[in-house]
């Protein structure tokens, strides 16, 4: 017997959440798919937020340094990444999350969710052509590093546990990697 799963839409999604149906839920939309967020233990919380910021003092006014908030992809997917660096748009926030043009990197820290943050949210933002991806393994210390997307994958990918890291979009700017995984 095979199943099939119903697909919903960012449409959909939103008039999920505009009806209360999802009030409670720490959900986010993958390619279509409702799918449960991980609890955020202590670490998590921690290790994010003191990274969000060392990256709102780093860089400034090049960016804004957007928290736990949703991006709108164009492969029906609405994800939650820990750390958005996004371009200044004021108030057009107010009708759209950040779209993958708007998106210079993202940075998800994962525990229990590292198999969905290596694997389908890389090819996720790979696919939307999103330039940067780095994720952080909280059991190992490493930065994880995705970039070069093409066809759905990063062609490269790249692991530190200390250094420095210049982000594609920021090449001046110099991003401790110790700052980012164990602040």
């Amino acid at each position: 017997m095979t199943l099939t799963t119903a697909k919903w839409t960012i449409d959909e999604y939103h008039r999920m959440i505009a009806a209360g149906i999802l009030d409670h839920r720490r959900v986010e939309l993958l390619k279509g798919e409702i799918i449960e967020m991980s609890p955020e233990g202590e670490p998590h919380a921690y290790f994010s937020s003191e990274a969000g910021e060392y990256l709102i003092k780093l860089i400034g006014d090049l960016a804004m340094i957007r928290l736990d908030k949703p991006i709108t992809l164009p492969n029906n997917s609405e994800p939650e990444p820990d750390i958005a660096i996004v371009q200044r748009l004021g108030r057009a926030y107010l009708a759209h999350h950040p779209y993958p043009e708007n998106i210079f990197w993202l940075i998800e820290y994962a525990n229990s969710s590292l198999e969905k943050d290596l694997e389908i949210k890389s090819k996720i933002y790979a696919e939307v052509n999103i330039p940067e991806y780095w994720v952080v393994n909280l059991k190992t210390k490493q930065l994880i590093i995705f970039r070069e997307p093409q066809d759905g994958e990063y062609r490269v990918k790249s692991t530190f546990i200390d250094g420095t890291i210049y982000p594609i979009a920021f090449p001046d700017v110099a991003v401790s990697v110790c700052a980012i995984i164990s602040n």
